[in-house]
């Protein structure tokens, strides 16, 4: 491993009470040429043509120069560039998550305006019964209630009531696994009301519920399930879809993948 460069500043040995050594930080495929410094406000040196400039904390500057041509530099930082995996982006730059909620209470308003304007409504859930499966539930109101209704799809996964999953669900909240499983029983029936309406479908997974999902179109609503708290008590992050961002494809991708692999009961 090669041993980190120093620069020595205009001022090294000549009683400054620091030294006059600049640590080089950044490691090269080869070693600079040509060094000069200069100190802030203190003295300065010669920068030589071509050179790049290096601060540290110290607030002494130190020059660089590359031993062949500034078009050679400029090729080996990009290589460097590519091998790390490309440049890092301010998070603005791919604003996928554009609001976070403390719970969803406080994000209730804003899923059900994106709910009513959805042609399409996907919910990955535990049971549902908040969600959509009761009257006052968050996403029933927001549904079609007229037969023919307006085209809209939904599609609900829900947790099988019969898998190793509920028992260990319900021990993490609780719960008897006979009471959440009756709450998803109780959640099918009242979705199956929703056929005339719209196209409705239902499915149960077998996995251990990790995240809860409501996509309204190209906008998702995300919180997780975790021991000791319910999904609605989760932070919510409000998703949205953009050309290159990874979050909202990612967690449409894993709903399809969910519903592939599970029973469709209505």
């Amino acid at each position: 491993m090669r041993k980190p460069c120093t620069v020595q500043s205009p001022r090294a040995g000549a009683g400054a009470g620091r030294s006059g050594s600049v640590p080089y930080a950044r490691q090269h495929e080869r070693a600079p040429t040509a060094v000069t410094g200069e100190t802030s406000g203190r003295g300065r040196g010669t920068r030589p043509p071509g050179a790049s400039g290096y601060t540290d904390g110290t607030g002494v500057r130190a020059y660089f120069t590359c031993p062949t041509t500034p078009a050679t530099c400029s090729a080996l930082a990009a290589s460097r560039e590519k091998r790390s995996g490309g440049a890092a982006f301010d998070l603005a730059a791919f604003p996928e998550v554009v609001r976070v909620y403390a719970a969803q209470n406080s994000a209730a308003e804003e899923i059900q305006q994106q709910a009513r304007e959805a042609r399409e409504l996907d919910v990955l859930a535990v049971r549902g019964l908040g969600l959509i499966g009761l009257n006052d539930s968050l996403l029933r109101a927001c549904l079609p209630r007229d037969q023919g209704g307006k085209g809209l799809r939904v599609r609900v996964a829900l947790l099988d009531s019969d898998s190793d999953a509920l028992a260990k669900r319900a021990a993490e909240i609780g719960e008897s696994a006979e009471s959440l499983a009756s709450g998803v029983h109780l959640a099918e029936a009242r979705l199956r009301e929703l056929a005339d309406s719209c196209d409705i479908g239902v499915w149960r997974y077998r996995m251990l519920p990790t995240w809860r999902v409501v996509r309204t179109g190209s906008t998702m609503f995300v919180g997780a399930f975790d021991a000791g708290w319910e999904g609605h008590e989760s932070a919510t992050y409000k998703v949205t879809e953009t050309p290159h961002g990874p979050l909202f494809r990612g967690f449409r991708r894993m709903f399809e993948a969910v519903i592939d692999g599970a029973q469709r009961t209505v």
